[in-house]
């Protein structure tokens, strides 16, 4: 993984099905699809730095333009200091 992610942590009660070093546009990334109290989804990470300039709303948009985002997904994003995490394409 990308020295960049190298402090990245799950949750204990997460379990990681999948996880990639990528890229998204110009920014690196991590994508993973994990499980979690039973909830199925999908995350792309970024670095909080990468995306500080993004309000909410343009953020949103621009993950949309993945073919990975289904487009009824609901999209969570959650910013920590480090990373931001935007969320998608739950299964319950």
């Amino acid at each position: 993984m990308n020295d960049k992610f190298k402090n990245l942590t799950t949750e204990a009660d997460t379990e990681i099905l999948f996880r990639k070093s990528m890229n998204f546009g110009d920014k690196n990334v991590v994508y993973e699809k994990w499980i979690w109290d039973g909830i199925t989804a999908e995350s792309i990470i970024f670095l909080s730095e990468d995306v500080k300039t993004l309000d909410d709303v343009e953020f949103e948009q621009e993950v949309r333009t993945s073919s990975i985002v289904t487009v009824s997904s609901s999209v969570t994003i959650s910013r920590q200091d480090e990373f931001t995490f935007v969320n998608f394409n739950f299964e319950y």
